[in-house]
């Protein structure tokens, strides 16, 4: 960790945050050159974190080897200047694994996804993420989606069990749920908007006091993604409106027409403005030449 732990606070609590795509070449390989150009211009377009090896990231397909490689390039081309998150997920000790990876390359913090596929009850998540938070010294976002949904008495509880927990990233859309956890846990996380395309749900998380989100439509459209959060933190719902009307809700009907589109918009866009990351890997598939068309004309109508 190369920055202090309030500055990771202050940085995850005000201003934009972004998930890079993770860059892989024509046969499907990590192109380790390409992600630390995107990892630069991504710094260059004034991110206040940068979170690799995410959902956005393609964290599920990755390799050990890989996601090394991945938490190396970023730590060292970012080298301070914004927090770090790496990510970690899977089984108990395959998260550790990636963790210690993370920590090694000197991240500043880690977002721990929730153990994939199978069913998982409350107690047994608190106790999943405990055994991993509780593994390394680094600090830990939970990212509260999928199969590992907590309720706001076990986010506090969680929160007890591991000082090294600082925020919880929102991954379900429940404004509801969440303002119920933000008022019963308070400041001792930090809250962070997480449902893909978080934009669209932007003004009812700054409503319950939640000031920050990821954005992965700025790995294509960094200006505007910038545009949109400094005018929803201005207050200017003009801008906020029109922004949504013309571009995200569009987008959002594009990216329901098939599974993980969530992802495979964000690389298809990434090529479009001449920054291609490769394509998506299996089981998630690039949209269509006619979808990417429409993706195309969106690009262009709102830049």
């Amino acid at each position: 960790m190369t920055l202090s732990i309030s500055k990771i606070r202050a940085s995850l609590s005000d201003g934009l945050l972004s998930f890079p795509i993770s860059d892989f070449d024509d046969k499907g390989m990590f192109n380790p050159e390409t992600y630390r150009q995107r990892i630069e211009w991504f710094i260059e377009h004034d991110v206040s974190a940068v979170f690799v090896a995410g959902g956005t990231g393609e964290f599920f397909s990755l390799g050990l080897e890989e996601y090394k490689q991945i938490v190396n390039i970023a730590v060292e081309t970012v080298a301070g200047r914004v927090p770090v998150i790496a990510s970690a997920g899977r089984s108990v000790s395959e998260a550790k694994v990636f963790v210690k990876a993370a920590e090694e390359a000197g991240c500043d913090g880690v977002l721990l996804m929730p153990p994939f596929l199978t069913e998982c009850p409350e107690d047994g998540i608190v106790e999943y993420a405990s055994q991993i938070m509780q593994s390394s010294p680094i600090q830990f976002i939970y990212y509260n989606r999928g199969n590992g949904i907590l309720g706001a008495e076990n986010v506090k509880a969680l929160a007890a069990r591991n000082p090294n927990m600082i925020a919880l990233k929102d991954g379900v859309g429940n404004i509801a749920a969440l303002n119920d956890t933000v008022k019963t846990v308070g400041d001792r996380l930090v809250y962070i908007g997480g449902v893909p395309t978080a934009e669209i749900f932007a003004e009812a998380y700054l409503s319950i006091g939640v000031n920050t989100y990821s954005s992965a439509v700025f790995n294509f459209m960094p200006e505007m993604a910038n545009r949109f959060y400094k005018a929803l933190r201005a207050g200017d719902k003009e801008t906020v409106t029109s922004i949504i009307q013309n571009f995200f809700i569009p987008f959002c009907r594009l990216r329901d027409e098939k599974k993980g589109y969530a992802v495979s918009l964000i690389k298809a866009g990434a090529e479009l403005i001449g920054r291609s990351a490769g394509d998506v890997r299996a089981p998630l598939t690039m949209p269509t030449a006619a979808q990417t068309a429409r993706l195309q004309d969106l690009i262009k109508s709102n830049t």
